[in-house]
């Protein structure tokens, strides 16, 4: 997808730096992974996103909750930011995940992030071994119902809806989140797919899920502005642009084509407590130079 905005050069804001963890064989213990993240907050970073499956491809065995895995990462730590990357909401029910978010932000003390997305069957078949809905476009709409729900229930009102898929007659949902109005809400997407981006383009954030050059992320920024400006949001207000890099990977490019957060996305077949603590101790990266550029793929 491309609106195919002229490149301007605009001054570049601080990136947070965060890790993002499968919680897969020697991270499928919340122990391990809430002392991680206690020495993740202890080194300066800030935040600890896991991923959300119930099942993984081999040579993966062992999985965690990503929700019990959060809450021990919420009591383990006190600043740094948590959250899901990313929670399919089309095999959940949105009334849970209510009650668990506003739940589990009460407990952080307003520092929870939800991520969201449609999730996919291809790379554990957990869809198709627990009778989940296997269609795309439904589990998108699926996925925007649950968000409207969502919305209305951190709001503290009464919620009143009627869709194709749930139904919520006059329930409120209280105690509400720490954060007003809500707990941000990232939307995950495939570069070049037009309607994560303008589903993101109505909350708090977006996670591309491939990419590949900063060029891309870039493309996606000035998307994402104009598709605000469209719906009315004030483009000033903060948003987040999450780009998830394998270790190693230098942030700097990313950082300057507009991303607000650099996670590192570390490897689902062989993720270790020693590749992450290596990584933790590394430390976050140092803020770019405002005056680098990214020049346009030719």
């Amino acid at each position: 997808m491309s609106f195919s905005h002229p490149r301007r050069s605009r001054s570049i804001a601080p990136v947070r730096s965060g890790l993002f963890l499968p919680p897969f064989d020697e991270l499928a213990d919340p122990g391990i992974v809430a002392r991680l993240s206690a020495e993740a907050e202890e080194a300066g970073w800030h935040g600890v996103f896991v991923w959300d499956h119930v099942r993984w491809r081999e040579p993966v065995v062992d999985v965690a909750d990503a929700w019990i895995t959060l809450t021990a990462i919420a009591t383990s730590t006190e600043r740094i930011r948590l959250g899901p990357m990313v929670t399919p909401l089309a095999r959940r029910r949105p009334v849970k995940v209510a009650r668990e978010t506003a739940t589990l932000d009460r407990l952080s003390q307003g520092r929870l992030t939800l991520g969201v997305g449609l999730g996919s069957d291809r790379f554990g078949n957990e869809y198709s071994m627990t009778g989940e809905e296997l269609d795309d476009r439904r589990r998108a709409r699926m996925l925007d119902e649950s968000l409207e729900i969502l919305v209305a229930a951190w709001s503290g009102e009464p919620v009143r809806h009627r869709g194709e898929h749930y139904t919520v007659d006059g329930m409120r949902f209280l105690p509400r989140p720490v954060q007003r109005p809500g707990v941000p809400v990232w939307v995950a997407g495939y570069y070049g797919n037009a309607k994560p981006l303008r589903r993101a383009a109505r909350h708090q954030g977006f996670f591309p899920v491939n990419l590949e050059h900063p060029n891309q992320l870039a493309e996606i920024v000035a998307d994402l502005t104009e598709l605000r400006r469209e719906i009315g949001r004030d483009v000033a207000e903060p948003y987040d642009v999450v780009a998830a890099l394998p270790p190693g990977t230098d942030p700097a490019p990313y950082a300057v084509a507009g991303a607000t957060w650099w996670m590192v996305e570390f490897p689902w077949e062989a993720v270790s407590v020693d590749q992450a603590r290596g990584v933790i101790r590394d430390g976050p990266a140092a803020p770019p130079s405002p005056t680098r550029k990214v020049s346009p793929r030719t």
